[in-house]
């Protein structure tokens, strides 16, 4: 990453290059479609509240998973063939080189099929055109409050707020003591907490493998 001396990181600085890439594009042009026509329909009944707080709420569930499930997946042989998923390959460079712009941003081949998938999805499974609009709106408002945090942890930007300052901490903690802990982004621990991979890092060696997950060398 090319950025100014650290501490003169600014948060301006900050925006101007996360918009550079084409990630935050790529999720913000269906909110702001899927917004503007949500509004123009109208018709709003109790289920466009609900689903939106079930959506955030249940997040950092979602996000653990995720981090766990496929970005932390271990290499597997079938037979003959390897089954090693593009997110996991690029989660493994990016824990190699966790100041590498273009390894902290959803890859595009994965934004290829993403987005058609969270816009398609929620219009064609609600039942109705408004409540799927306002699951667009959230799922990929979500998606951009994901892409700007795990962006800006990775800069040189210093944490001025108690709350911004422990998911900062959280995740340094992921990348540089221990990878098996500490998985959430976007929230301070909250699925972390629950799911029992949130401990005291005093109590916790840091990690050979942090920056080589799985102890392989590709």
């Amino acid at each position: 990453m090319t950025t100014q001396a650290r501490g003169s990181f600014t948060l301006s600085d900050a925006v101007r290059q996360f918009w550079r890439h084409p990630s935050p594009w790529a999720l913000a042009l269906p909110f702001v479609v899927a917004l503007t026509a949500r509004i123009i329909i109208g018709g709003w009944q109790l289920t466009d509240f609900v689903v939106p707080a079930i959506l955030v709420l249940t997040f950092p569930l979602s996000e653990w998973g995720i981090h766990v499930g496929i970005l932390h997946w271990r290499p597997r042989s079938v037979g003959r063939l390897t089954l090693d998923p593009l997110l996991a390959r690029k989660h493994r460079a990016h824990h190699r080189d966790p100041r590498q712009l273009e390894l902290i941003f959803i890859p595009s081949q994965t934004l290829l099929w993403l987005i058609p998938a969270a816009v398609a999805v929620p219009l064609l499974l609600s039942g109705r055109l408004g409540l799927g609009l306002t699951s667009v709106v959230f799922l990929t408002g979500i998606g951009l409050v994901y892409e700007w945090t795990h962006y800006l942890i990775h800069t040189d930007y210093k944490p001025k707020t108690r709350f911004y300052k422990a998911i900062w901490r959280n995740h340094r903690r992921h990348h540089f003591k221990n990878e098996r802990y500490w998985f959430t982004i976007t929230t301070t621990g909250t699925a972390d907490r629950l799911l029992s991979t949130y401990p005291d890092q005093s109590t916790v060696p840091t990690s050979k493998t942090a920056k080589n997950l799985h102890g392989l060398a590709r």
